[in-house]
């Protein structure tokens, strides 16, 4: 696996205008990209975050995009016009972190609910990332990375979550295929990570709790965790530990056996039942 150098970089991340995305770009202008493309679907946002850069990043070059993820169409489009702001460059690192939560028992999502998370949230990060990838893999000079934002929703089943669950088991899934294909064909200078935390305090999961020994993360913290393991090339990033402990503990006994200790002593089955959620129901 090459190593990734973030100086002189073109990077893009989707979910750009606020939240954790806005952290990502700002880290990788500091860490010296040469160019940041920024897309979202709230207008405004992405005008403030680009602002922003430039000012304090005047050397960095911030392109913006404002894109529907669960418009096929619109991401072709932007696709396109990325390409051409980067004069036909190849991007070196590409951070699919956008993605919207409808917090409900299965029963209660409208048809609408199912579709755009499962559109936003699994299907987008294949279609963008399928944009992208031919023009990676055949700039092998230098490495490059791939990020992609799951959640511990990803690793274990709880109520309330279902339709966004299986939106992001499906990008774990697909995430760790598309690093094992790339090793696999030769192409060891892109190297794929999964992002997998607990409830992160961006006002997404307003109202959620934290289970028993898992607090809520912060942005900052949450952010550096999943940018120092794409630097170096982590498949999945779990945190805190006791997601991965939960995976293991889950394997080991069994699902009734991990529903009756994760649902009582440990208090996961029960952390979304004071969800609110962000009523703008913008991106994380």
């Amino acid at each position: 696996m090459k190593p990734f150098e973030c100086v002189h970089s073109a990077i893009l991340i989707t979910g750009g205008a606020m939240g954790m995305g806005r952290l990502y770009a700002a880290r990788a202008a500091r860490d010296g990209a040469s160019d940041i493309v920024l897309w979202d679907r709230d207008a405004e946002g992405l005008e403030v975050t680009a602002d922003e850069l430039r000012r304090q990043w005047p050397q960095t070059r911030v392109h913006t995009a404002l894109v529907d993820l669960a418009d096929a169409g619109g991401i072709r489009a932007a696709a396109e016009e990325t390409r051409k702001a980067l004069d036909g460059r190849a991007l070196d690192a590409l951070v699919n972190n956008a993605g919207i939560v409808r917090g409900a028992l299965f029963w209660e999502h409208s048809e609408s609910d199912i579709v755009s998370t499962m559109a936003i949230n699994a299907v987008a990060p294949m279609l963008v990332t399928a944009a992208f990838l031919p023009a990676m893999r055949d700039d092998v000079g230098r490495g490059k990375r791939i990020l992609n934002v799951a959640s511990a929703a990803a690793t274990l089943p709880n109520p309330r979550m279902s339709v966004y669950a299986g939106s992001k088991w499906a990008l774990l899934g697909w995430s760790e295929s598309l690093r094992v294909e790339l090793a696999h064909v030769g192409a060891d200078h892109i190297a794929v990570t999964t992002f997998c935390p607990a409830y992160i305090s961006t006002g997404m999961f307003a109202g959620a709790r934290g289970a028993r020994l898992t607090p809520i993360l912060t942005p900052e913290f949450a952010t550096e965790r999943a940018w120092r393991g794409m630097l170096s090339g982590e498949p999945v990033v779990m945190t805190p530990w006791t997601v991965r402990m939960s995976t293991v503990l889950r394997g080991l006994l069994g699902p009734r056996a991990f529903d009756a200790l994760a649902g009582g002593a440990f208090g996961v089955y029960s952390t979304m039942d004071t969800f609110t959620g962000r009523t703008d129901g913008m991106s994380r």
